[in-house]
């Protein structure tokens, strides 16, 4: 597999770093999740639980090994330094100067392992005035911008569904660190990887922040209508509505060949896609009267046939027993010992030579806390002992 061979230290919780170490496990990485003895990441306890199982949280950790480990003592903290100078990569989403408050900064990092990958996932970033600001998923929407660009025109703002903050974080902080493994192969030399759910965010700002920077105007919200393209957005049909995206010049060629709608060709409002912006609410009425006609399934087939990209709104239920998700498999099942199958998503990424693969079910608390100790070196007596204390 691709990062077969490779171990990550994992000291995430909750989503966002969970999401970057699985991303890394479901890529072959060894993926050692350190988890407080007794209590774990909180994500354990949260969303549906099915036979003692959150499939919330058996969702972003699968692929893991659960190491149970007190870092407040001493004995915790030196077992950790051990498994830290055996590791090629550390994932930590503590706010800026906890992992230094362990006596993990920069320097003792180096010292322990001068090829390390240190991956830091924060709310703002490891600098500025906002470093020390505890952030979650609606924070970073909101303080992104993302936000004021989503909704109904005239409406408010509005986050999206999906904990997008999160997940983007994690997905940059996972290319961070195989980047940074692609360096280190190179050079042997370690790095530092940042990754923020404010600046993923911003990220995705795309067009809308391009033409901002080109005009200092502010983007309004649209709903689902594109701030530069028309038509594009939802469309009544005789029985519910499609979504059309035509985004092209081309495309909106062919959507007027489909719809036998010589008429929009020959109308001066509709001659470019500045005048259609101008014109848009004569042109979507004008589109829509035509799509009344016939049913959502049909303009699907008739428009899709024709090479104009078009669409349904989908409900979660369709959308995972579709058949084109059903071939990519992203809903897998996996076996989960005492608790059943577990039903989860997918690869997103597809490997043709070394596909991602489910390899282990999410662990129990602190399930390889023995095996990990002994493989550092650790007696079994050491390990009986550590355990009496409370420290794994």
């Amino acid at each position: 597999m691709p990062l077969s061979g490779i171990r990550v230290v994992d000291l995430t919780r909750i989503l966002a770093g969970p999401f970057c170490t699985m991303l890394l496990a479901d890529m072959g990485a060894e993926v050692i999740k350190i988890e407080t003895p007794g209590q774990g990441d909180p994500l354990r306890g949260q969303g549906v639980i099915r036979d003692g199982l959150s499939w919330y949280f058996a969702a972003f950790n699968r692929n893991k090994k659960s190491l149970t480990l007190n870092l407040r003592s001493e004995v915790g903290r030196a077992a950790l330094a051990r498994l830290i100078e055996t590791s090629d990569v550390l994932v930590e989403n503590f706010r800026p100067g906890v992992l230094a408050a362990m006596g993990l900064d920069a320097a003792r990092l180096q010292a322990l392992n001068p090829g390390l990958v240190v991956c830091s996932l924060s709310g703002f970033g490891d600098s500025g005035p906002y470093r020390d600001r505890p952030s979650f998923d609606f924070i970073a929407q909101a303080m992104s911008g993302f936000m004021s660009v989503t909704g109904e025109a005239g409406g408010g703002p509005l986050r999206a569904g999906p904990p997008i903050a999160d997940l983007v974080a994690g997905l940059y902080g996972a290319i961070g660190v195989c980047a940074s493994l692609v360096r280190k192969g190179r050079t042997g030399v370690g790095d530092r990887v940042g990754a923020s759910l404010n600046n993923g965010m911003i990220s995705l700002l795309g067009f809308l922040a391009a033409n901002h920077l080109a005009t200092g105007e502010e983007p309004g919200r649209t709903g689902n209508d594109h701030a530069i393209v028309a038509p594009y957005g939802m469309f009544r049909t005789q029985d519910g509505e499609v979504a059309l995206a035509p985004s092209q010049e081309q495309s909106y060629q062919r959507l007027v060949d489909a719809l036998d709608m010589p008429e929009l060709r020959a109308d001066p409002r509709f001659a470019n896609n500045d005048l259609r912006l101008q014109h848009r609410a004569a042109m979507n009425a004008t589109i829509e009267t035509r799509l009344m006609t016939a049913t959502t399934e049909h303009w699907i087939e008739l428009l899709n046939a024709a090479g104009v990209p078009c669409g349904r709104v989908m409900g979660l239920e369709e959308v995972l027993a579709d058949p084109q998700v059903i071939d990519q498999e992203m809903v897998l099942t996996q076996p989960h010992p005492g608790h059943g199958d577990v039903k989860m998503l997918g690869f997103p990424i597809k490997f043709t030579e070394a596909p991602c693969q489910l390899r282990r079910p999410t662990p129990e608390l602190g399930a390889d806390t023995e095996a990990v100790l002994s493989g550092l070196g650790y007696t079994a007596e050491e390990i009986a002992r550590m355990k009496q204390a409370g420290v794994a």
